[in-house]
């Protein structure tokens, strides 16, 4: 499967243990809990793997514990909190979903229409260019195109008017950050990548299957879902998503672009304890470029909660039902992961992933950033991790799973203190 940035390769592949909603007082941690879960993850957080992370659990009546740690900018001293803004890399996938069966509501596409009668230029497999490649297609990741080499040389750029003096400008050896006047819009970024005879287009865009048949991850038919809702409502794809996800939740410290979020609150990324990144984003912002807080995206979480039982704000019932619907079976794969329950690779929904034991959510890792979200639908608890720091070490990663373990200890009864991890 290929992902966005190496380090989530890491994360997944490691074998581990198996109006908008308001804080409720009533399933918030007491405070021996709260007390002792801040103490043992502000003790993980010393071991200095990361620079600052955002930590929340909650439940679809109100958020649990919430809390940050460590920095937003190590040089200014700023301390890392539940409003510190960052990109959550590929969970940005989700709102994605979410928008297509909005759009779907409106009566402005269908799920099972092919994806050209949206477009305005022609996307087929070129070794089945009979076979049309429909928008579930794209939601489920068998819709056969590939994330090719260009993918990451040629689509992180910087943000402008930034000092870029000693900052790194390759990441892991692929991927670029380009000049900010390289960006460009989803029609051209996808029209390079996707169409023959364009320059980004090679051998490896597309998968000799036939659409519909294997799950290949795509960061590409990600970011081509996004497309054909522009050009199903006629809106841009942040704004749709403003209008009918962050506007209703109340996500104010939410957004896509840097000049629709409060750019003081938004956290430095590093590639390590050390090493600063520059600022950046990518044309393909749909398929990971969403920036949020732990808070904001605790009340998110809370919805996809409350949806998955029937009682979202967003979504129909029924829409509810096909974005949490499992899409493929065993012979949609070829190496189906089972070793890990936060994988999302082992089943799909519209977007939204299932790991083998039947955690729903998704992971997201790009340059400086990682992220977790996941619910247990057995008992409807989530949990959320967003980090400012890369690992790449066995240690760095086993501490991350400490994290996310302590949150999991800590995400039943409220009125109880488990033991120390």
């Amino acid at each position: 499967m290929k992902t966005k940035f190496f380090t989530i390769a890491i994360i997944l592949l490691m074998t581990v243990s198996c109006s908008a909603p308001k804080k409720n007082l009533s399933t918030t941690l007491n405070q021996s809990a709260s007390d002792s879960l801040t103490e043992q993850l502000q003790q993980l957080y010393k071991k200095g793997y990361f620079n600052g992370f955002g930590v929340a659990i909650v439940d679809e009546t109100g958020i649990r514990y919430q809390n940050g740690f460590g920095y937003s900018d190590v040089a200014l001293q700023k301390s890392y909190s539940t409003q510190t803004v960052q990109s959550i890399a590929s969970v940005s996938k989700t709102f994605v979903g979410i928008a297509l069966l909005k759009a779907q509501e409106m009566g402005k596409l269908r799920l099972d229409d092919p994806i050209n009668n949206y477009l305005p230029f022609q996307v087929n497999n070129p070794y089945f260019p009979n076979i049309p490649i429909t928008i579930r297609h794209l939601a489920n990741h068998t819709s056969t195109i590939l994330d090719n080499e260009y993918y990451l040389s040629q689509n992180y750029y910087l943000k402008s008017d930034q000092e870029l003096t000693g900052l790194p400008l390759v990441f892991d050896e692929t991927q670029v950050f380009n000049p900010s006047d390289t960006a460009l819009p989803l029609n051209t970024f996808l029209k390079n990548m996707l169409i023959p005879g364009e320059k980004w287009y090679t051998e490896n865009t597309f998968q000799n299957q036939k659409p519909g048949m294997l799950y290949e991850y795509s960061n590409t038919g990600t970011t081509l879902a996004a497309y054909i809702i522009e050009q199903a409502t006629g809106e841009s794809f942040d704004r749709f998503t403003q209008k009918h996800i962050l506007t209703p939740l109340q996500l104010k410290d939410s957004g896509w672009k840097f000049n629709t979020i409060d750019f003081k609150k938004l956290s430095r990324y590093y590639q390590d304890p050390k090493i600063l990144l520059p600022y950046y984003t990518m044309s393909s912002y749909p398929d990971g470029g969403f920036m949020t807080s732990i808070q904001d995206l605790s009340f998110y979480l809370q919805e996809l909660i409350r949806g998955y039982n029937g009682k979202g704000k967003i979504l129909s019932k029924e829409s509810y039902r096909e974005f949490f619907k499992p899409q493929l079976s065993a012979e949609n794969f070829t190496d189906r992961p089972t070793n890990n329950p936060y994988n999302e690779s082992y089943n799909v929904g519209i977007f939204i992933g299932f790991g083998y034991t039947g955690y729903i959510g998704h992971t997201g890792g790009d340059p400086g950033v990682m992220s977790m979200l996941f619910f247990d639908p057995e008992t409807n608890i989530g949990r959320i991790m967003m980090f400012n720091t890369n690992f790449s070490t066995q240690e760095g990663n086993q501490v991350f799973y400490k994290i996310w373990e302590l949150l999991k200890q800590y995400g039943g009864k409220p009125d109880t203190t488990p033991d120390r991890f």
